[in-house]
C-alpha cells in the first residue's frame, strides 16, 4: 500500500468573494440544490482547500459553503444562513469545447480574475486526483482520504461523471469503482457509510461495502454544536458493472405488460437479510407508549400541515387521521414494538439488480431533508416496508392507464419474501404498516403538490384507499 501523503495548503484571501455573483446564479440551477424557489443572498465559507494551484494551467479547489436565502419566497423576507453545499471548482484560462456544459463563468474580480471556474467533476484530472488522494490516502489541508486497507484501489482507472442523479453526484473509475460525494452536507456521522460498514463488519453481501471515504474536518459557526464534528463527504464503493435499478426494470416489465413478481419477492429477501444484519450489528430498542405518542404525534402534525397546503387531502382527513390513533391505541394497551436502524429511505431506485439475478440496497443517506439524528434514531423495520410498497404503487401509475393490481401483486410479493428471510410478515402488523404507510403517501403528496402536481393524483390515490382502509 502507498505511504499516505500529507499536504498542507494555503488558500488565497478574498476567494469566496470572487465567485460569490457566479455561484449566486449557478448554484439554484443545480439538480441537487435544496432551497429553490428562494434566491441566494451570499455564502458563508466553511473550508476552503486547494487541491492543484490555481496559477497553474489547471486549478482546483474544494470548498464547503453555507448559502444564504430568505426564510420566505420573495426578496423581503428574512435571512438565514441555509444549507451548507460542496463544491469542487476547477479554474482554467479557458474552457476546452468538451466542458462547456460544466461552465459556472469567468471571474471578474479578486484572485481568480481573469480565469474561467467551471464544476470540476466533468473534467478528468480534478477526477483522477480524488481517487488518488484516495488510494493514497492523503490529508491535503482539512480534508482527509481514508480507506480500508484490505481493499485495493488500482490506480489509473478511467473516471465518468454519471447524470442521472439528483441529491448527490457520483463518479464511476473504470467499472470498478463508484465515488458517491453528498452535495448538501452536515458535519456528524452519516448513515450512508456508518451502515454500510456496520453491514460489512456482518459480512451482509446485499451491501456493497465502503473502500475509502471522504472526510472533512471544518468548524461551522453555524452549526448548533460547541464541538466541531467532521464532515462524511464522500463514499467509495465496489461498482456493480451491468447492474440496473429496480424502477428501471419496473417500467421496463410494465412497458412489456410483465408481471414483476419474482423480482419484488427478492427484493422482499434482500430487504429482510439487510435488516436483519442491521439489527445484529447496531442497538435496538423497545417503543412502548412514551416514544409510540412522540411518533404519532409527528405523523399527526405532518398530516395536518400537508392538509392545509394540499386542499384536496381535506376530505380523507379525518380517516387518515385513524391510521395514527389506531396505532396510539395499541401503544397505551400496552402493545410494544422494536426498533433498529433501518435504510430510512427506501424505494426502487435505491434497489441494484446485478446481471445475475442479485439485488442489492443501496444509497443509506436517508431522506436527506430531515435532520441527521432523526435519520440516524432506530426506527420499526416497517418504514422500510412502507417505503417500498409505496414505490410499486409508483410504478404502476405510470402507464396509461395506471395498473393497480400489478402494484397489488407486487406488494404482496414484496411482503412474502421479506416474510421468508425475517421469519416475520409485515402483514400481521396492519396497524403500524398502514401508519407508516399513510406517513408517507402524506409526504409525497405535499412534494408532488410543490414540485411535480402532474403526479399528485398518484399519492392521493394511495390515501383514498389507505383512509377506507379498517384502522383495526
Amino acid at each position: 500500500m502507498s505511504e499516505a501523503v500529507t499536504r498542507t495548503v494555503t488558500t488565497p484571501p478574498g476567494l469566496l468573494a470572487s465567485l460569490d455573483p457566479l455561484l449566486r446564479e449557478w448554484l439554484p440551477r443545480q439538480r441537487w440544490f435544496a432551497g429553490k424557489g428562494r434566491p441566494v443572498t451570499g455564502f458563508d465559507l466553511v473550508a476552503a482547500t486547494e487541491l492543484l494551484p490555481a496559477g497553474a494551467k489547471l486549478g482546483l479547489y474544494h470548498l464547503l459553503v453555507r448559502a444564504h436565502q430568505p426564510l420566505q419566497p420573495g426578496h423581503g423576507g428574512a435571512e438565514q444562513p441555509g444549507d451548507c453545499y460542496q463544491l469542487f471548482i476547477g479554474v482554467r484560462e479557458a474552457l476546452p469545447p468538451r466542458l462547456a456544459p460544466a461552465l459556472i463563468g469567468h471571474v471578474s474580480q479578486g484572485p481568480l480574475a481573469g480565469r474561467t471556474v467551471y464544476e470540476a467533476l466533468h473534467d478528468t484530472r480534478p477526477a483522477d486526483l480524488l481517487l488518488e488522494a484516495l488510494r493514497t490516502q492523503a490529508r491535503i489541508g482539512g480534508l482527509r482520504f481514508e480507506r480500508d486497507p484490505r481493499q485495493e484501489i488500482r490506480a489509473g482507472l478511467v473516471p465518468r461523471l454519471m447524470t442521472v442523479e439528483q441529491s448527490n453526484s457520483s463518479v464511476v473509475y473504470g467499472d470498478t469503482f463508484i465515488l458517491k460525494l453528498m452535495r448538501r452536507v452536515v458535519p456528524g456521522v452519516n448513515p450512508d457509510l456508518e451502515l454500510p460498514l456496520a453491514l460489512a463488519r456482518e459480512g451482509c453481501p446485499r451491501v456493497p461495502p465502503p473502500t475509502a471515504w471522504l472526510v472533512a474536518d471544518a468548524e461551522d459557526t453555524a452549526g448548533p454544536s460547541h464541538t466541531p464534528e467532521p464532515y462524511v463527504l464522500g463514499v467509495l464503493q465496489p461498482f456493480v458493472q451491468g447492474a440496473t435499478d429496480g424502477w428501471e426494470l419496473a417500467l421496463r416489465e410494465l412497458a412489456k405488460g410483465e408481471d414483476f413478481v419474482a423480482e419484488a419477492q427478492a427484493i422482499g429477501r434482500a430487504t429482510a437479510e439487510v435488516h436483519t444484519a442491521l439489527a445484529r450489528a447496531l442497538p435496538t430498542v423497545t417503543l412502548g407508549h412514551v416514544p409510540m405518542r412522540a411518533l404519532v404525534d409527528g405523523m399527526t402534525e405532518r398530516l395536518e400541515a400537508a392538509v392545509h397546503a394540499v386542499p384536496a387531502l381535506r376530505p380523507y382527513a379525518e380517516d387518515l387521521r385513524s391510521a395514527y390513533t389506531a396505532l396510539d391505541d395499541l401503544a397505551s394497551e400496552g402493545r410494544t414494538w422494536t426498533a433498529q436502524r433501518v435504510h430510512g429511505d427506501l424505494h426502487l431506485g435505491q434497489c441494484l439488480r446485478s446481471p445475475a439475478g442479485t439485488w442489492s440496497l443501496i444509497d443509506f443517506e436517508g431522506e436527506p431533508a430531515r435532520p441527521l439524528a432523526e435519520r440516524r434514531m432506530p426506527q420499526p423495520a416497517v418504514r422500510d416496508v412502507a417505503g417500498m410498497l409505496r414505490s410499486f404503487d409508483y410504478a404502476a401509475r405510470t402507464t396509461d392507464p395506471p395498473q393497480p393490481d400489478w402494484a397489488a401483486h407486487c406488494r404482496a410479493a414484496y411482503c412474502s419474501g421479506y416474510a421468508e428471510a425475517a421469519g416475520r410478515d409485515p402483514r400481521t402488523e396492519p396497524v403500524l404498516l398502514r401508519a407508516y404507510e399513510t406517513d408517507k403517501a402524506v409526504y409525497e403528496a405535499v412534494y408532488e403538490a410543490r414540485h411535480r402536481p402532474d403526479w399528485l393524483p398518484v399519492p392521493l390515490a394511495a390515501l383514498r384507499r389507505l383512509a377506507s382502509a379498517d384502522p383495526t
